[in-house]
């Protein structure tokens, strides 16, 4: 019975260590715990601080200054915000003007290349104009040898089937002329140019007005309105 009393004892007694221990423990805890709510209050407060300054440092601006000759207080940023936002500043405008001096130049270049384009062009079509001057030239001899031929044949030979045939083929030359642009100058009845006419006699003719053609010797030719040959005339003075 005595062990019995004894055993309860003990047991009794672990149970209030235990339940002292536990007490203990969870006292400890919520010390911790409170000890951590403000730890952790003074961390926000130092954070908060440290932010307020933050702010506070990129607002303000430290101003130092020197004393004009009229008393005014000139004023220079020293701030570390102001230094950045400055030299920001200058790279962008270097930037900008950097810029605007690419598209200067590529402006510039493509008014250069428009006018040398437009300047192959014309010198292609003064080559061309050129070339098709140089091969009507060759031609019109054989146009003149044509004219003179008739000239000669009577209006009975003129009937024939030989010389109408060659009569078609100077039409077909003269139309093929005709339609790359050559066309004969006026010379019979119109007041002398020389720009147009070769004046290469002189007559009297009191039918025909002063400085007058009154015959023409050689048909002249145009060709876009530029001369590939003057017309050979007479001109009454």
């Amino acid at each position: 019975m005595e062990d019995l009393d004894q055993a309860i004892k003990i047991m009794k007694a672990a149970m209030e260590k235990e339940k002292v221990m536990k007490e203990t423990s969870k006292e400890s805890m919520n010390q911790q715990i409170e000890e951590d709510i403000q730890n952790l209050s003074i961390d926000n407060d130092i954070e908060e601080d440290v932010i307020q300054e933050e702010v506070e440092i990129d607002n303000e601006e430290e101003v130092t200054g020197e004393v004009n000759v009229d008393g005014t207080l000139e004023k220079q940023e020293k701030s570390g915000k102001g230094f950045f936002k400055n030299t920001k500043s200058k790279e962008l405008a270097a930037k900008d003007q950097k810029i605007d001096d690419l598209t200067d130049r590529l402006m510039r270049t493509m008014a250069e290349f428009d006018n040398f384009r437009k300047r192959s062009d014309k010198e292609k079509s003064q080559m061309y104009d050129m070339g098709i001057k140089s091969i009507i030239e060759k031609i019109l001899p054989i146009v003149d040898n044509f004219e003179r031929g008739f000239g000669t044949i009577t209006e009975k030979e003129k009937e024939s089937a030989f010389a109408q045939g060659i009569e078609l083929i100077y039409r077909q030359l003269l139309t093929a002329l005709d339609e790359i642009g050559l066309k004969p100058i006026d010379a019979v009845g119109k007041e002398f140019n020389p720009n147009l006419h070769n004046a290469v006699m002189h007559g009297e003719d009191d039918s025909l007005g002063e400085n007058i053609v009154s015959d023409e010797f050689q048909k002249g030719y145009l060709y876009r309105e530029m001369v590939v040959r003057h017309s050979m005339v007479k001109v009454v003075n």
